[in-house]
């Protein structure tokens, strides 16, 4: 089992930047995926950023050039920046790792980008 704590999030104007964080602890295997999914009222949850364990990185196309996502292999942490926020960026947003094709979620954190 795996399990993630997040932190962050909360509420930013428009134009401004909020970080998040995760932390994996529990059976992490050193080939796994973790990203950051999110879901905004009445839409189904999307990805927003993935990151493996060398560095190789994808993103969704509405946050490209906005958001970086980084990890710590010995922390086993995952990091989510997010800059030039806008309103349809609020969602709960979940961290997420993949193993052995089993995805193991975070318990979600609010994101919320006011006009």
């Amino acid at each position: 089992q795996v399990q993630l704590v997040e932190s962050g999030g909360g509420l930013v104007q428009a134009g401004g930047s909020l970080g998040l964080s995760c932390t994996a602890s529990g059976n992490i295997l050193s080939s796994n995926y973790m990203g950051w999914y999110r879901q905004a009222p009445g839409k189904q949850r999307e990805l927003v950023a993935a990151i493996t364990r060398f560095g190789t990185t994808n993103y969704a196309d509405s946050v490209k050039g906005r958001f970086t996502i980084s990890r710590d292999n010995a922390k086993n942490t995952v990091s989510l920046q997010m800059n030039s926020l806008k309103p349809e960026d609020t969602a709960v947003y979940y961290c997420n790792v993949v193993q052995y094709s089993t995805y193991y979620w975070g318990q979600g954190t609010q994101v919320t980008v006011s006009s």
